[in-house]
C-alpha cells in the first residue's frame, strides 16, 4: 500500500478500490440506480419495487440479488415476503452519494414554479 506524499495517508490497496469500483459500476445502471434511490425512501418489497420503478417483476428482483450481494442493499423475511432496506451500515456513503447525486439532479429538472396570473 502507498502513501501519498505528505499527508501520511496511505492508498487504498488494489482489491479494495477493485471492489469499489465494481460497487459503482452496479449504480451505472439507470434501473439499479432507481432503485437505490427507491430504497433510500424507505424499504419496500420487490412486488413495491417494480411498480414504483417501472420494471418487470423479476427484472427487479435480478437487480436486488446482485446488489445485495455487493452489499448495498439487505432484506429480511417478513412472513412470505422479502422486504428489502439500504445497508445503512455497511454502504452508508455510497448509499448517501447515490442519495445526494440523484436527488439534485431531479431538482435542477423540475420545472420552476410557474408565478400566478393576476387578472
Amino acid at each position: 500500500m502507498a502513501t501519498a506524499r505528505g499527508t501520511g495517508h496511505q492508498d487504498p490497496s488494489a482489491e479494495v478500490l477493485a471492489e469499489a469500483a465494481a460497487a459503482f459500476g452496479l449504480l451505472a445502471s439507470p434501473a439499479r440506480l432507481h432503485i437505490v434511490w427507491a430504497l433510500t425512501q424507505g424499504e419496500s418489497d420487490v412486488t413495491g419495487l417494480a411498480e414504483r420503478v417501472g420494471g418487470a417483476l423479476p427484472a427487479v428482483s435480478q437487480h436486488l440479488t446482485k446488489l445485495e450481494l455487493a452489499g448495498l442493499v439487505r432484506s429480511r423475511r417478513e412472513g412470505r415476503r422479502q422486504v428489502y432496506f439500504v445497508d445503512t451500515a455497511g454502504q452508508a456513503a455510497v448509499v448517501d452519494v447515490v442519495h445526494r447525486v440523484v436527488g439534485r439532479l431531479a431538482e435542477r429538472q423540475a420545472p420552476a414554479a410557474v408565478p400566478a396570473r393576476r387578472l
